[in-house]
C-alpha cells in the first residue's frame, strides 16, 4: 500500500479544503493508495485566534514530528506568510532534525500547495522555499505538472503553477473566496500524481532491494 500523508496548517478553512481535495486525488489512483490528513499543532493562542475568527479544526488529528517517516509521500499545505510558509508549519518542521540525522525522509516524495490572500502573494515564493526544506530532508520533489491543463486557463483568476496547486483566499477582503473548481481539480490532479510518483519509487526500491 502507498501511503501518503497530506498534512496541513490552515487558519481560515482554505488550505484545508484543498487538503481534502489533493487526498481525494490520492484516493482515486486505486490499487491500494491511502490518504492521511492531519494538520500541524496552532501555535497562535486560543484567545486571539477566536477574535481573528480562526477555523477551529477539532476533528482533524495533530501530526507528531515522528510520524512522518511512516508514509510514501507527505504533501504539505500551508498559507502564505509575506511570502512564505506559515510560522506554525516552519516550526513543526524545524522539528525534523533526528529524521534528518537518520535520513528516515531520504528518497520519499514531497509536495507543496498554498493559498494567498491576493493574486500575487507569494505562492510561488512559499512553495519553492518549502521546496528548501523537503530538499534538505532528501526529498524527491513532485510539483503539479502542466499535464494538468487547468493551469493554462485565461478565463478566470485562478491558482495553480507547476511548483504546486493554490487557491486565492481573498482574505483582505472578507475571505468570501472559496477555492474554486479548478483550483480543487488541480488539487486533486497533484494527490493523484504524487500518489503514482510514490508507487514507482517504491516499486523500484523494493526491485533494487
Amino acid at each position: 500500500m502507498t501511503q501518503v500523508l497530506v498534512l496541513y496548517y490552515s487558519s481560515y478553512g482554505h488550505i484545508a479544503t484543498m487538503a481534502a481535495a489533493v487526498a481525494e486525488g490520492v484516493r482515486s489512483l486505486g490499487g491500494g493508495a491511502k490518504a492521511v490528513v492531519k494538520r500541524v499543532p496552532e501555535l497562535v493562542p486560543e484567545h486571539i485566534a477566536r477574535k481573528a475568527g480562526y477555523q477551529a479544526m477539532p476533528d482533524v488529528p495533530v501530526a507528531s514530528v515522528g510520524e512522518l517517516a511512516d508514509y510514501d509521500a507527505i504533501v504539505i499545505g500551508t498559507p502564505t506568510r509575506f511570502g512564505s510558509m506559515a510560522a506554525q508549519m516552519k516550526n513543526f518542521l524545524d522539528q525534523a532534525g533526528g529524521l534528518w540525522a537518520r535520513d528516515a525522509l531520504v528518497g520519499k516524495v514531497g509536495s507543496v500547495f498554498t493559498s494567498t490572500g491576493s493574486q500575487h502573494g507569494g505562492q510561488e515564493s512559499t512553495i519553492l522555499s518549502t521546496h528548501t526544506v523537503l530538499l534538505h530532508l532528501g526529498m524527491v520533489i513532485v510539483g503539479l505538472p502542466y499535464r494538468f491543463k487547468g493551469q493554462l486557463r485565461m478565463d478566470e483568476i485562478t491558482g495553480g503553477s507547476p511548483y504546486g496547486a493554490s487557491t486565492l483566499a481573498d482574505d483582505g477582503h472578507g475571505g468570501d473566496r472559496q477555492p474554486s473548481a479548478n483550483e480543487l481539480e488541480g488539487a486533486r490532479y497533484q494527490g493523484r500524481h504524487v500518489a503514482h510518483v510514490a508507487r514507482a519509487l517504491r516499486q523500484a526500491q523494493a526491485v533494487a532491494a
